[in-house]
């Protein structure tokens, strides 16, 4: 049952539901904190700690490989734990992970305690969906558009004010790294509140269950497409900088117009999940959003010496992509514990899709001396999210592929008038 629900049955006031939308809002600006700080300062940190081309290596493949894994887990922990109680853990887990690495001199240290906060990020993945499913039913879409808009605030926030903090603190970056974990202490705080409002755990055997979500072709329409779209966005913020460079422009200039794309993500967030939730079918918003991409890249291509930014916007706005497929993981199930399954099989799924991206536009500009077959490259890729996002875009809900419909008249119902 929802919070609003039960406060309108008992004539109680919203304060707990505006609890909740702050408990969202402050989870969400951290779950990327432990990813986007450390790149800036990448070359400080491999010459501080002596980490070797194979240890930047693997930490900057972290977050791919703790976001599938450990997001692969968290409905089983949730269930056992509660989803509260949960996401309190995971957020301390996250502000530990980062005080930890902040505070060593040791590359294997760093990059455990990295694997540790990035795992507590992982876990708000997948669990920030299903709280706002559970709590917000007939709010999805406003709650979804809150939840991207605080992700990507706090996605560029760490991006953009890491090297400025360490340049204030005379090159330190052990400061600079562990100014974030503070954010992670006053994220927890309205979740220590929420405890004493623990859903009922459901201890019931899933009808989504991760067998049946294998066999599911909602369920794998949802990952690739999910998978697609953060491919695409791991490419460009691993490459547009040297896209840029390669069509004529200077360090500066690309490093402008790469902050400019990364804060694009704030306002396309802001509209995106609203507008997909005012219609039943998401499919021509599937397509419109292909079609900027394809825009985008072909305009990158063959025109990128002198309006490179323009097509750029492109891409930035295709990449609204991101919040329409986070609100499909709602969109796509009629119950909460559906919406757990299908965003930890999504999110895992997709993220292990995801991680090979840079990495092959790697090894295909090297191997080519040019950006042509990458380009064919990423627009296959838009393909395939164009055809998996039709079929997830489509009116049909999780629950209903098989023989029989899980969730009751009652159920459906009692989420219809939940606000």
């Amino acid at each position: 049952m929802s919070v609003l629900t039960q406060e309108s049955r008992g004539g109680r006031t919203g304060s707990l539901a505006w609890l909740l939308v702050l408990g969202i809002v402050l989870a969400a600006l951290n779950l990327r904190t432990a990813v986007t700080s450390v790149g800036p300062l990448l070359d400080q940190l491999a010459a501080g700690l002596g980490m070797s081309s194979v240890g930047t290596g693997l930490l900057t493949t972290l977050p791919v490989l703790a976001f599938a894994t450990v997001g692969a887990i968290t409905p089983t922990l949730a269930r056992r734990l509660g989803e509260h109680r949960l996401l309190l853990l995971a957020l301390i887990t996250l502000g530990a992970g980062l005080v930890i690495r902040a505070s060593v001199d040791s590359a294997p240290v760093f990059l455990v305690s990295s694997a540790v906060a990035l795992s507590g990020g992982a876990v708000g993945n997948v669990l920030i969906p299903t709280l706002i499913k559970r709590h917000f039913p007939a709010r999805a879409g406003v709650m979804t558009t809150v939840y991207t808009t605080a992700l990507a605030v706090g996605t560029m926030l760490a991006a953009s004010a890491t090297v400025p903090i360490e340049r204030a603190t005379d090159g330190n970056w052990h400061v600079a790294l562990g100014v974030w974990a503070a954010l992670a202490v006053v994220a927890a705080i309205p979740w220590l509140a929420l405890l004493r409002s623990e859903p009922e755990r459901d201890n019931s055997r899933s009808e989504a269950s991760p067998g049946r979500l294998v066999r599911s072709k909602l369920a794998w329409a949802v990952a690739v497409y999910f998978g697609t779209q953060s491919m695409i966005a791991y490419i460009m913020f691993g490459w547009l900088a040297k896209i840029l460079t390669d069509g004529g422009y200077t360090t500066s200039e690309a490093g402008v117009i790469l902050g400019v794309f990364t804060a694009l993500s704030i306002p396309v967030s802001l509209v995106l999940p609203s507008l997909a939730t005012r219609f039943r079918d998401q499919r021509p918003v599937v397509a419109g959003l292909v079609g900027f991409y394809v825009v985008g890249f072909l305009g990158l291509w063959f025109a990128p010496s002198s309006t490179a930014w323009v097509w750029v916007l492109f891409v930035g706005i295709g990449m609204g992509s991101f919040p329409l497929a986070l609100t499909m993981l709602a969109l796509r199930t009629r119950t909460a514990s559906a919406t757990a399954a299908l965003s930890a099989f999504g999110q895992s799924v997709g993220y292990l899709i995801a991680g090979a991206g840079p990495l092959l536009v790697g090894v295909l500009y090297q191997a080519t001396g040019g950006w042509q077959v990458p380009y064919l490259m990423m627009l296959a890729v838009v393909g395939v999210q164009l055809l998996t996002g039709w079929y997830a875009g489509g009116n049909r809900f999780l629950e209903d592929e098989g023989a029989r419909r899980p969730a009751s008249v009652e159920q459906e119902r009692a989420e219809k008038i939940a606000v």
